[in-house]
């Protein structure tokens, strides 16, 4: 009994001393409130005003996990999310009872289903598709879902080794995004898209202007199998790319050739492209110099201008066409963005896309000009979509930041990723197993492609890439459906919707 009281007294003492200490430090903290000058709710409610700070950063995180239902969220929701998540684990997709989707919302899409859909013995297999066959060595794409540009810098090491393993065991393209090549993109011997940014990160020289040395030197590894010029890119058309000094390395520093510990921002356009002759004569010099493919990615501001690019290859001929063109959407993402560029500018995938691949056909260039759609296309409705509506390709980076075990946490542009992808701390990267994530990443392209095929062969096709504008209706604002081919009649020259 005496051992009880002297505990209860004891706890009863260290309960005082604690809450001496909390009511001393809520007065020195009343005091600071009070006397600073920078924040209004805190001056004019000492102490109490600072859990406002608190509640702000943590409103994030309660509702993505407990309040948010599971197709409110932005920018993906929880059942894009956690679709992902399934199919790079390998596990069942399946769903019971019926769909969460509302399919009342204006832009929707509906596919539609065969009446008599083709039984399995007369399923096609998907050929792989011919990118630049003037090119001195043309790139025989094996697969229409292929990874987007993320820069080795805007994510980790471990994220490139596991994303360029993954490649490989799925068979699709990885683009290197502007920051340049390195062996992490190598290491896992998939197939590589060069990216030349407008800073022109890894093929630049003392002057900054595009080196042929380094030009033909990247085209040496026969990994590297296309390159591609950006323009400009969907999440912020009109400024270019911005790496925080946190994320610059020395050896990222070494592979784009800039300052170690210093912001990088690439300008804003090419400085030697002030106009569409321009860009054709860049893009024949880089083929010229490297043998490969060359095409070029934008974001679509107005139509006339890309109108005015196929009129002058016409008249130039079909030589000095790019081999393909990356149309990227205005809902696109990135690491680093201003607010009023990532909300406000640039025309979404889901009006340029169709608008630009009509303008491809109507001149007889769909052979020679392949079309890659961009731009939060992650689940496989997205990706049948953009076949649907004349794409060649897509491809995707946050639906394979998302199989690496991306969580939403919207920390991209701080260094402090939780999940090690965007984060260059190597305490945080230790979370992130390339090998283990590596097969994640494959598992979920193989899903998504099997996931795609399902749909081709539900609307009544061999293989995706037969899906046409007829398949699919989008949902009006007074809820009706349309078809797709009503809204943007197709002027391809393959078979007619």
């Amino acid at each position: 009994m005496g051992m009880m009281f002297w505990l209860l007294e004891w706890l009863a003492l260290a309960f005082v001393m604690v809450l001496g200490v909390a009511l001393a430090a809520a007065i020195v903290l009343f005091v600071i409130d009070k006397m600073q000058t920078a924040d209004a709710v805190r001056r004019n409610y000492p102490v109490i005003g600072r859990f406002r700070s608190l509640f702000t950063d943590l409103g994030e995180f309660f509702r993505q996990y407990f309040f948010a239902m599971d197709r409110e969220e932005m920018p993906f929701n929880r059942a894009q999310r956690d679709w992902i998540y399934r199919a790079a684990e390998g596990r069942d997709n399946t769903v019971a009872f019926g769909s969460t989707r509302s399919i009342s919302v204006p832009g929707t899409t509906i596919f539609m289903n065969a009446a008599f859909p083709p039984l399995g013995p007369q399923y096609a297999k998907t050929e792989p598709l011919l990118i630049g066959p003037s090119a001195r060595e043309p790139y025989l794409a094996p697969s229409f879902f292929n990874i987007s540009g993320m820069s080795y810098g805007a994510i980790s090491r471990p994220a490139v080794r596991a994303l360029s393993h993954g490649a490989k065991k799925a068979g699709i393209w990885m683009n290197t995004g502007e920051g340049g090549v390195s062996p992490f993109h190598l290491e896992g011997g998939c197939d590589i898209v060069f990216q030349i940014g407008t800073a022109k990160y890894g093929v630049r020289g003392p002057d900054r202007s595009l080196s042929d040395e380094k030009l033909a030197a990247v085209a040496a590894h026969p990994q590297v199998k296309m390159f591609e010029i950006k323009l400009s890119q969907g999440a912020k058309p009109g400024k270019g790319g911005i790496l925080p000094g946190a994320k610059v390395s020395q050896e990222i520093a070494e592979i784009r050739g800039i300052p170690v510990g210093v912001a990088s921002a690439s300008p804003n356009r090419h400085e030697e492209v002030d106009d569409w002759g321009d860009l054709l004569d860049m893009i024949a010099h880089v083929r010229e110099v490297t043998g490969k493919p060359v095409g070029f990615k934008a974001a679509v501001g107005r139509i006339d201008p890309f109108a005015d690019l196929f009129d002058l290859i016409l008249r130039r001929g079909p030589a000095s066409a790019p081999d393909f063109i990356t149309i990227d959407g205005g809902e696109g993402g990135t690491g680093a963005a201003p607010m009023p560029l990532i909300d406000l500018v640039g025309m979404p995938v889901r009006e340029a896309l169709p608008r630009i691949v009509d303008l491809r056909d109507q001149r007889g260039l769909h052979d020679r000009i392949r079309i890659v759609a961009s731009a939060k296309l992650v689940n496989p409705g997205d990706i049948a979509w953009a076949l649907c509506a004349g794409a060649d390709f897509v491809t995707s980076a946050r639906g394979f930041m998302f199989s690496l075990g991306c969580i939403q946490a919207l920390k991209c542009n701080r260094n402090t990723c939780p999940t090690g992808i965007t984060t260059h701390d190597l305490r945080l990267q230790k979370g992130l197993v390339p090998e283990d994530k590596a097969e994640r990443v494959a598992q979920f392209a193989r899903s998504l492609i099997r996931e795609v095929e399902t749909i081709a062969h539900s609307v009544g096709v061999a293989e995706p890439r037969q899906m046409r504008r007829r398949h699919v209706r989008i949902v009006q604002s007074d809820g009706r459906s349309v078809p797709m081919n009503e809204i943007y009649p197709s002027y391809t020259t393959r078979a007619l919707t």
